[in-house]
């Protein structure tokens, strides 16, 4: 458009001055002068204009690996651990790559997985030892300590999580009759064909749900439609309706129960947010008023984060945490990427299963009803063998913990480094 009217400008007034040929393009066109004059000296320079594309936002490694695999990931480490094998680079790179559910990586891009998974490469004499950062083993512990306390106190524990599922979503194994040759001869035979599986997925169903060993709790399943086209379901829940499905839920709880979940941000709103380092000072310093706190003399910022790292204890809590304790219940959250520590997770392929095997007509409604049936055929000596699961891994991290403890701490001979391998001559470490 700028260049069509740059030419019919320029073959109707000639002696126009260009600055002046600039300003009347632009104002006939309502683009910016900048815009304008950018246009035609590429035009003049090249004798075209590259169409002013949106630069594509392409998804990281960390994007395109889902919770499930990462955790696969993690597990493929602490694999090493209870081997009594020191886990390196080209080791967790062959086994992931050996392993046909997950994706391939190459070593650059699963430096990447292990930050974001908080693992890092400590040194054991001469050598590195990929290991988990200490403070999420501090709260993997601490999460193991608190749920086998609240066990022994004998209360409910109850898991809760969301997942997603398919309109299209249905059996991908059917049982073929080979004597059926066509549609006609299935005819002839008073035989069907059965209904036609979707070309896609469809449209998908938010689901939240939560259970206990008692079953899945009666009337606590939240369906919804999604409405935006994302591959992370997560994006779906915001703070607001999960507080109001939670209002809903607390009710239904037994007393003095405790409540499993991970640390999505939805779980995770903050009652009275606690001022960060990418807050104003100013702001900082009305925050620190607001608590009680006297400022008698000038302060630099790092100084008042340093006051607000004092009282935020006091103040640092969450919504729901809060709304719970008016219930007489506990909020226990898991440590990030442990989805095996939930018991819910189990629960959820055998609910998709049912919708799967059942799904003839791919309508959302149908969909929800037979989620609806599905989490009711989870009976609670179901959800019973699903929760000794859970602690049998709940023991499998706490013995890995101890082993790496161990390793770390104690003695083990000469480690030796083969093209950048590295792996101990101790082959009888153990977790006592």
């Amino acid at each position: 458009m700028i260049v069509n009217l740059y030419k019919a400008k320029k073959q109707q007034q000639p002696g126009m001055k260009y600055k002046e040929l600039m300003a009347s393009i632009s104002a006939d066109s309502g683009i910016g002068m900048r815009k304008v004059i950018q246009t035609i000296s590429e035009y003049k320079n090249t004798g075209e204009c590259k169409s002013p594309n949106k630069t594509k936002i392409r998804p990281t490694i960390i994007d395109k690996i889902d919770d499930f695999n990462k955790n696969a990931i993690r597990q493929k480490i602490h694999g090493f651990w209870l081997r009594n094998e020191i886990p390196t680079t080209k080791k967790i790179v062959q086994a992931i790559n050996d392993d046909p559910d997950l994706p391939n990586l190459p070593s650059t891009s699963l430096r990447r997985v292990l930050k974001e998974l908080n693992f890092e490469f400590t040194k054991i004499n001469r050598n590195s030892a990929l290991t988990e950062r200490a403070d999420l083993v501090v709260w993997r512990q601490k999460y193991i300590e608190d749920i086998r306390r609240y066990r022994d106190e004998g209360r409910t524990i109850y898991f809760l999580d969301e997942t997603w599922v398919n309109a299209g979503q249905c059996s991908s194994k059917v049982s073929i009759d080979t004597s059926v040759k066509s549609h006609t001869d299935a005819f002839l035979k008073g035989l069907t064909t059965g209904p036609k599986n979707p070309s896609g997925e469809g449209k998908r169903l938010i689901v939240v749900h939560i259970g206990s060993a008692d079953g899945f709790v009666e009337g606590g399943l939240l369906c919804f439609e999604s409405k935006k086209n994302t591959a992370d379901y997560h994006d779906e829940m915001n703070g607001d309706t999960f507080y109001d499905w939670f209002c809903g839920v607390l009710p239904r709880l037994k007393d003095n129960c405790v409540i499993v979940m991970d640390n999505a941000s939805y779980h995770s709103v903050k009652k009275d947010p606690v001022p960060t380092t990418t807050w104003k000072k100013e702001d900082i310093q009305n925050w620190l008023k607001s608590k009680g706190v006297v400022l008698d003399k000038p302060m630099v910022k790092f100084r008042l984060l340093d006051m607000v790292n004092e009282i935020r204890p006091r103040h640092d809590k969450y919504v729901i945490d809060e709304l719970a304790k008016q219930y007489d219940c506990i909020i226990l959250r898991l440590p990030p990427y442990h989805c095996e520590l939930n018991a819910i997770e189990l629960a959820w392929p055998l609910v998709k299963n049912y919708v799967s095997m059942n799904n003839t007509t791919f309508k959302l409604a149908d969909v929800k009803q037979l989620l609806i049936e599905g989490a009711e055929r989870v009976k609670p000596t179901i959800w019973k063998n699903l929760i000794s699961q859970t602690k049998a891994e709940e023991d499998k991290l706490w013995k890995i913990d101890f082993i790496v403890d161990y390793v770390l701490s104690a003695e083990v001979g000469t480690l030796t480094t083969t093209n950048g391998d590295t792996s101990s001559d101790d082959s009888s470490i153990t977790s006592d």
